[in-house]
């Protein structure tokens, strides 16, 4: 049967990036004490194509998957990127996983325990000119809340709160626990947010927010200092949208540590 994947292209030009994406599957998460964690990620995979190939065989990307381990981690990922480049014969391969991590959040004072999530996304890239280590890029979107300073000074009484999601995105040296950098973003706001509060918790968390007052300004300033530092961040940006409740716009603010984050994120 004709391979017409392989036939010339009629527009001899190289692809960056070519394969499937929107493919959900199941997905096994450790926590940082053990345990797993069981989500649904939605997975893009996908490999450079040459300039003398018409197209990809899009079979092969689905195929791969049959030897996938549930679970997320480093060896995982790089048995898959190296399972992608054989099949392909590609000289880049690319794999991300998108989906919620779901982690037991208890209350400060009460004790009473919901489930918290956090949006989170993970991508693989592995190039047969490299070291033959991955690359890996982790995004995490973080709910926290943030009491205004400016409100808080100029008001006699209260001071507007909003809720604040802290979007961090980092280049990594090594394969992190996810709770790492939540625990990063969560501190960075006035207050973590909470999926289930009683009476005493909803005093406790009012007072200490209002006690830590921040612009968004303050957030990523504050999450910035940390991530500096740490030592298996390669690069980063850490981005706060405030969902502002006494005006009809959101504020923003962002630091960036490097310019390769885009350049290594699967399209």
């Amino acid at each position: 049967m004709k391979d017409v994947q392989s036939s010339p292209a009629d527009v001899p030009m190289p692809i960056d990036s070519v394969g499937v994406r929107n493919l959900r599957l199941p997905l096994t998460v450790t926590r940082r004490e053990g345990g797993p964690v069981h989500t649904t990620a939605l997975l893009e995979l996908g490999v450079d194509l040459p300039a003398h190939f018409k197209g990809t065989h899009m079979s092969r990307f689905i195929e791969v998957l049959e030897n996938r381990q549930e679970d997320l981690s480093y060896k995982s990922i790089k048995l898959l990127l190296e399972d992608i480049l054989e099949r392909f014969e590609a000289s880049r391969a690319r794999v991300s996983f998108e989906f919620p991590f779901f982690l037991p959040r208890p209350s400060p004072v009460s004790n009473a325990t919901g489930i918290q999530s956090y949006r989170c996304r993970i991508s693989g890239d592995l190039s047969r000119a490299g070291s033959g280590k991955p690359e890996f890029l982790l995004e995490v979107t973080v709910p926290v809340m943030t009491v205004c300073p400016c409100s808080k000074a100029v008001s006699e009484e209260g001071a507007h709160s909003q809720r604040t999601e802290v979007r961090i995105v980092l280049l990594l040296r090594g394969f992190c626990p996810l709770e790492e950098f939540i625990e990063i973003a969560e501190s960075a706001g006035s207050s973590p947010t909470y999926p289930l509060l009683k009476r005493e918790d909803e005093k406790f968390v009012t007072e200490s927010a209002f006690a830590k007052p921040c612009f968004v300004e303050d957030v990523v300033r504050n999450a910035a200092e940390r991530l500096d530092g740490h030592p298996h961040v390669a690069c980063f940006r850490v981005e706060a949208e405030s969902f502002e409740s006494i005006h009809a716009h959101n504020a923003y603010a962002r630091i960036e540590r490097g310019r390769v984050l885009d350049a290594r994120r699967p399209d």
